[in-house]
């Protein structure tokens, strides 16, 4: 049977980095940094590292990839488009370090087969599924509602890691959707991850009468949809009253930072988790930000069904408060293992 560490990401929000050791291999699965800034994997006593393996570029999940030299130089394992995005993260690899998985189907990892498939979560975001010794899946972050990011469903495995960002919470993005329109005054930024969120909000607020102004960044993400949306660069392009959908790379100098040290004073609404110490935190107490839901992570019947459709053995709840699950750990008593290493 295959053993999984948590060297992070059990317990709460934490940054990812989940060891998997099976038929033979040491395959580090994410390795990331946040949401509380400067939050970073203890690695003390990892040991030999054969591979990285990268589920999709958002910085709790590869923003501590510069500890790679450290980890010996292991090849790294990831989409073309989450190696692409590293570096408007301000994160570099080596081109010799980097294999290309594709974002469905069989491929290999090192000389083991795997196969992998759509997250739903991100642009280029994967899961991985090794067939060896009962079958072992990593899910990274997960969605099946997203109307932009295709979804693959998983096929079976004994040891599932699973996303619990949203513990118990079951309401759905559509519903979601709607509140956040009639929430929307003029002089709104709306800060999303790079190749997440984005596109799909851009869309989804027109579809609802809005009429957003986005970054470049965003726009590219959409893929030549709604080619008439438009692009701003500077805070000095915006109009007083717009509505702004910006990637937030968490980089001084990015127009999110230039927005809000822009004297116009932008409000701003915040999608995502808000971490202690965060910029969008201290705008929270401010009184410039609040924060509205938008599902980019499985509810608790999605976690149900990943239980079933892989009839999972074991079951690994990572990225997400334990307490704030009581009903998913009752239904899913039986499989579910919260512990830093399984089995």
């Amino acid at each position: 049977m295959a053993i999984l560490t948590a060297f992070s990401g059990l317990g709460g929000k934490s940054p990812a980095a989940f060891l998997l050791e099976i038929a033979g291999r040491r395959i580090l699965m994410d390795l990331g940094e946040g949401p509380t800034p400067g939050q970073r994997p203890d690695l003390d006593g990892i040991g030999r590292v054969d591979a990285i393996f990268l589920s999709h570029a958002h910085i709790d999940h590869v923003g501590a990839i510069d500890l790679w030299p450290q980890l010996g130089r292991p090849p790294v394992f990831a989409t073309r488009a989450t190696f692409d995005a590293l570096p408007l993260l301000g994160l570099h690899l080596p081109y010799e370090a980097c294999h290309d998985l594709p974002l469905q189907g069989p491929a290999q990892l090192l000389d083991l087969p795997v196969s992998v498939g759509r997250s739903g979560h991100a642009m280029g975001g994967i899961w991985l599924h090794l067939w060896q010794e009962g079958g072992a899946l990593y899910m990274g972050d997960w969605s099946r509602e997203s109307g932009l990011l295709p979804f693959d469903p998983p096929p079976l495995a004994d040891l599932v890691i699973t996303d619990l960002s949203y513990g118990d919470r079951n309401q759905r993005l559509v519903d979601q959707v709607e509140a956040l329109a009639d929430s929307i005054i003029p002089g709104t930024v709306l800060p999303v991850p790079i190749l997440g969120r984005g596109a799909d909000m851009a869309l989804r607020l027109s579809a609802l009468g809005l009429s957003p102004v986005v970054c470049p960044q965003i726009r590219s993400e959409m893929q030549g949809a709604l080619p008439d949306l438009r692009c701003i660069t500077n805070p000095s392009e915006a109009g007083d009253g717009e509505v702004i959908i910006a990637a937030d790379t968490e980089r001084p100098g990015d127009l999110v930072s230039r927005l809000i040290a822009d004297p116009r004073g932008w409000r701003f609404i915040f999608t995502g988790h808000v971490a202690p110490g965060s910029a969008a935190a201290g705008l929270i107490t401010a009184g410039r930000a609040s924060g509205h839901p938008w599902n980019v992570h499985p509810c608790a019947r999605d976690q149900l069904w990943l239980a079933e459709v892989t009839g999972a053995r074991h079951l690994i709840p990572a990225f997400g408060a334990l307490d704030g699950a009581p009903d998913l750990a009752q239904a899913l008593a039986a499989v579910w293992r919260p512990n830093r290493i399984c089995p």
